[in-house]
């Protein structure tokens, strides 16, 4: 098969408002997904782990992890994915990605399996998400699809909906918590809501209890980011040089004080935050991002799809009142 005949491209799925949102907080009240306790039962691992065939899925999930069952579905429509996961080329908060392998996680968890994307069983439960949407029936990853789960992720995120009405106002910062020394990366002073910082503290605790890989490492899944205000957000944006237009400088979901940035590891040479596709696909592949994927609404938190690091708790609304108009 020609490049030409491989490569499948996605477009038209990311609007100016998404982009501007793109650092924003969402409305609680998601569709329930079933979630596995163990980050060890979503099969998305890097290419060189060996898949044991032995290994069964939770069973509120009822799909097994098992080769065999796996290999149950769309033949057809798995071996599509299974190039498209890498060639495809498509748009999405304004910048060109090639291929959906770091959305893989994201994707599995939403049509409920803990099989790989190139499997005939990942086909079939997507062809089931696509056709409760009216979306047809196909089981391929195709423009509408990924565009509507990307309406969905950002639909959950409660500074999308807040941000909508203009930029949140930031709460006094005396009435927020100091982030624990071994809950901070590196030992940052950081800030956050109460609230949101006890339900991470929960989170944090399970997740080392579930995943030895996750204890062992105690950097894994501390916090590098969390409180910002205006003025030292705009001093980031500058010594760090990575303003990313508009969005950072003037209105950052940071700002609310429910919004987290995870230590998820980080490609070599890469700082844990960059949005180089080589440093997000390496943390995608992850022990630690997998666990927050399955696990991570347990506790009220959902992700913003492109950054796998930053995470939103949803437990504490932002009143639509509650904001101020920032100059466009």
């Amino acid at each position: 098969m020609d490049k030409a005949r491989k490569s499948r491209r996605f477009r038209g799925f990311a609007s100016p408002g998404m982009v501007l949102c793109a650092m924003a907080i969402v409305l609680p009240g998601c569709d329930p997904h079933p979630a596995s306790r163990s980050a060890r039962n979503l099969n998305i691992i890097p290419r060189e782990a060996a898949v044991s065939a032995k290994r069964q899925a939770s069973p509120s999930v009822g799909v097994s992890t098992g080769l065999e069952t796996c290999e149950a579905g769309l033949a057809g429509a798995a071996q599509q994915n299974r190039e498209s996961l890498h060639l495809s080329t498509f748009a999405t908060f304004g910048r060109s990605e090639v291929g959906w392998e770091f959305y893989e996680p994201l994707i599995a968890v939403e049509i409920g399996t803990r099989c790989r994307a190139a499997t005939p069983a990942f086909a079939s439960n997507l062809a089931a998400w696509q056709s409760a949407r009216g979306l047809g029936h196909a089981g391929l990853m195709d423009e509408a699809t990924f565009s509507a789960m990307m309406a969905a992720w950002q639909k959950r995120r409660p500074f999308v909906a807040a941000n909508m009405h203009g930029c949140p106002s930031p709460p006094p910062e005396a009435s927020l918590a100091v982030v624990p020394v071994d809950e901070s990366y590196g030992g940052k002073t950081l800030l956050l809501r109460p609230a949101a910082l006890a339900a991470y503290g929960r989170m944090l605790a399970a997740a080392r209890a579930e995943e030895p890989g996750l204890a062992s490492d105690r950097q894994l899944m501390t916090l590098f980011s969390a409180y910002r205000s205006v003025g030292s957000d705009a001093a980031r944006c500058a010594s760090d040089d990575n303003c990313q237009g508009v969005v950072r400088t003037t209105c950052s979901a940071h700002l609310t004080g429910l919004a987290i940035d995870l230590y998820l590891g980080a490609a070599p040479g890469y700082r844990p935050d960059s949005s180089d596709d080589a440093n997000r696909l390496y943390i995608s592949r992850g022990e630690a991002y997998r666990w927050m994927v399955v696990n991570a609404r347990r506790f009220g938190f959902v992700p913003y799809a492109f950054e796998p690091w930053h995470w939103e708790w949803t437990g504490e609304l932002i009143e639509s009142a509650d904001v101020r108009h920032v100059p466009t």
